[in-house]
Parts: C-alpha cells; sequence; structure tokens
C-alpha cells in the first residue's frame, strides 16, 4: 500500500488569504428574514443545486422526488425508457395539482390524483378525461421542465430558466475532480437527515472550518489532532468561485481509538480491495456553492447537503456511498457502524450551532469574526453577499426589497 500521509504540516499563511479580506462580517445576514428572502432568488433560483444520485434511478421507470423548501418547489427526476434523465415540476399543467407525494418508486407513468391527467417519465401529456372539451393541444401541457445534469454520479438541477452556464461551466476545474472521488462509482447510499434550529450559513460555517476540532470533538476526532498541528488546519485551501476546497491534514502519528477502529480498520481494507485507497481525491474537501460538499475520504465517502427551511432553521442530508452491496456480515457492520460514527460526530455540533443561532439572534452582537483559518467561511460570505447585492441592484430601478436596516 502507498502511503498518501504528508511526512509533516506546513500551514497555510495568514498573508496568502488575506485577498479575502479581514473585516467582521454582519450578523444581521444570518438572522434577518428580509435578507433570507434575498437569498431565495439571488442565490438559489440561480445556482445549480445537487439533488440526487445516479445509483437511486438505476433503470427505466425509477424516479425519485425532491422538495425545495427554498424554492417552495417539487421536483420529479425520472429515468426515461431510452435511459436518459428527465427533471420537471411535480406540478400538473391542468390545475397545479402535485402528481405525486411518493418520495421514490418506479413508474411507467403519473396521474394527477385530481382530475387524471396522465404524462410519461418525459413529462409528457399523455391524455385526460374529455380532454377534447379544452380546445388545448397536448403539446402544450406538458410538465414543465428543469434542467438536469450529472457529474460525478451527483445530479444537479437548475431551476433558472434564464440560466447562462451548463453544469460544467458552472463546476469548472472541480468537475474533474468530482469524477474521480469514490462517490462517483456508488452503487447503494446510505443516508440520514437531521434539522437544526440554525441558519443554512451559520450551519454550513461549522462544516468548513476545523479551528473547533479541539474544543468539540476531543472524543471523537482527537486522534486527527497533533503537536505540530493542534488544531487540525488543512494543508492546503482552493478556491474556485463560487466554490471551495480544501486538503485535509492526516496526522500521521494518529491512533484510531479501539471502538472506532474496529470499523475503520475494516473499512480501509475494503477500500484498499475495492481499489479507491489511493485515489488522487482521498484529502479532498470539495464545497460548491450554494450548500453542497462532499469529502473523498475512501474509508467514509460522504456528502452533506444543507437545505434553508427558514431564516433560523435547516435541515441537513448526509449520504455516505458505497461500491457494491452488501455482501457479508463483515461489510455490512462496517457501513452501519461508520454511519453511526459520522451521526455521532454531527450530533456534537448541533447543540453549539443553534446556541450561536440564538445569540447572534438576541441582537447582542452585530458582527461576527472571521481569523484566517476559517477563510473558507469568508470566502462563502463573500460569494452570497455578491450574489444578494446584485439581485439588490437588479431590483433598485423596480420595487424596494425591505431589507432591514440591521442587514445593511
Amino acid at each position: 500500500m502507498n502511503s498518501v500521509i504528508p511526512p509533516s504540516y506546513k500551514p497555510v499563511t495568514d498573508d496568502s488569504v488575506a485577498w479575502l479580506g479581514t473585516d467582521p462580517i454582519p450578523a444581521a445576514s444570518y438572522v434577518d428574514p428580509a435578507w433570507f428572502e434575498l437569498e431565495r432568488e439571488a442565490v438559489y433560483r440561480r445556482s445549480w443545486l445537487q439533488i440526487g444520485h445516479v445509483c437511486e434511478l438505476k433503470e427505466p421507470g425509477d424516479f425519485i422526488r425532491r422538495d425545495i423548501e427554498m424554492l417552495k418547489a417539487s421536483i420529479l427526476i425520472t429515468r426515461g425508457k431510452d435511459g436518459g434523465l428527465n427533471a420537471m415540476h411535480n406540478v400538473c399543467t391542468h390545475r397545479g395539482t402535485q402528481l405525486t407525494q411518493e418520495p421514490e418508486g418506479k413508474k411507467g407513468r403519473f396521474s394527477c390524483p385530481y382530475h387524471r391527467w396522465t404524462y410519461d417519465l418525459d413529462g409528457k401529456f399523455v391524455s385526460g378525461p374529455d380532454f377534447e372539451r379544452f380546445g388545448l393541444a397536448k403539446k402544450d401541457c406538458d410538465l414543465t421542465k428543469v434542467a438536469v445534469d450529472v457529474c460525478g454520479g451527483f445530479i444537479f438541477v437548475n431551476l433558472d430558466p434564464a440560466r447562462t452556464q451548463s453544469l460544467g461551466e458552472w463546476l469548472g476545474p472541480l468537475a474533474e475532480q468530482l469524477e474521480a472521488l469514490p462517490s462517483a462509482k456508488a452503487t447503494v447510499l446510505s443516508e440520514y437527515v437531521y434539522e437544526i434550529d440554525a441558519n443554512w450559513k451559520i450551519t454550513t460555517d461549522n462544516f468548513q472550518e476545523n479551528y473547533h476540532l479541539i474544543a468539540i470533538h476531543p472524543r471523537s476526532l482527537g486522534f486527527t489532532l497533533a503537536p505540530q498541528n493542534p488544531y487540525g488546519y488543512p494543508t492546503e485551501y482552493g478556491f474556485h468561485d463560487p466554490h471551495r476546497t480544501q486538503t485535509i491534514w492526516e496526522n500521521p502519528d494518529g491512533t484510531v481509538p479501539p471502538m472506532q477502529g474496529q470499523a475503520f480498520y475494516k473499512a480501509m481494507n475494503f477500500a484498499i480491495a475495492d481499489g479507491i485507497f489511493d485515489a488522487p481525491t482521498r484529502r479532498a474537501y470539495i464545497a460548491l456553492f450554494p450548500n453542497f460538499f462532499v469529502l473523498g475520504i475512501p474509508e467514509q465517502p460522504f456528502s452533506h447537503t444543507i437545505w434553508p427551511v427558514g431564516p433560523g432553521k435547516s435541515r441537513g442530508v448526509i449520504r455516505m456511498y458505497w461500491q457494491g452491496a452488501d455482501d457479508s456480515a463483515s461489510r455490512r457492520y462496517t457501513r452501519e457502524y461508520i454511519m453511526a460514527q459520522l451521526r455521532d460526530v454531527h450530533a456534537e455540533d448541533r447543540a453549539v450551532i443553534e446556541a450561536g443561532q440564538r445569540g447572534l439572534e438576541s441582537g447582542a452582537i452585530k458582527h461576527i469574526h472571521f481569523q484566517p483559518q476559517e477563510v473558507l467561511c469568508r470566502h462563502f460570505f463573500n460569494q452570497v453577499s455578491e450574489r444578494v447585492e446584485a439581485y439588490r441592484a437588479e431590483l433598485a430601478g423596480r420595487a424596494p426589497v425591505g431589507l432591514s436596516a440591521a442587514a445593511e
């Protein structure tokens, strides 16, 4: 086995990331409902959003339904008879009724429960009772399509009819990295979902900095820290507007605790057997704007999507990706334990994230502060802020946006 662990730690210098700014960040952007409403259109309506994985749609007729609460939308993604993917609004073109409430399944057609207007897997209108009375052409009653594309096995949609970038253009050089991730070859996945009383940005910030590891995760992740790097800071940061990356530092002297090691070392052996242990993206953390990040750790390949629910509430979807079914008790145990371990780590974060949200909502402070090793948080805020300000400029000549003075 080839070693991929760096022998020493070379910190990212403060000067190298100073170009992103050092000013305090307005706290109101994490709590103000008017700012949240601007993000709805400026950020989510105009971005490619990761919404699923191709392993969920193996055969023609397979479908998944994804509700994007931030955009008040419900999206159907189907595998068509030709093997291609289709995405469309889960909305009957007769009177707007949602076609299905099933989260996933297999169908040949979708029929509206209200008046039985029926559509095929491509979203084309097929039939409706007494349809001739409407005086409409069938082709004008097709479901409303949504742009859909795939990279690295991940399914993305874009709900902006005026979009100017393809998915490949949106991802830029990160597309190649996504294709090299272990998750790109996944055939099955595991998932858990959590809800948290915190803004989507403060939740995201927690999972893109290591400054908190020594305080919050000494039990679960203490083995990743070492005297030469006591906070477990990354060895490299990358900025691919609007996206971010970092290279995870691995402690060369770290020893996984015995209980965790039971599954960790089994997972390592499976990764070696599957030929993905020495993947070039082994230590990669890729954060795609606005709300998705994925790790390339082959023993624990997972993604995390953080969906806004309200100004002070978010929903996280964490998925782990595997190759092949559970072909032995050992593999089954390993996958279940790794998932439970990941859930335990994230459980340690939730209370402190919610405490941060409550503190900001109190109005006690007007700004928050990022140090240079929290630079991904600053870059993320800058990207959101730039898009909100650009959107406000668009609206300036037509109507006021109602943004509170606190957020200005």
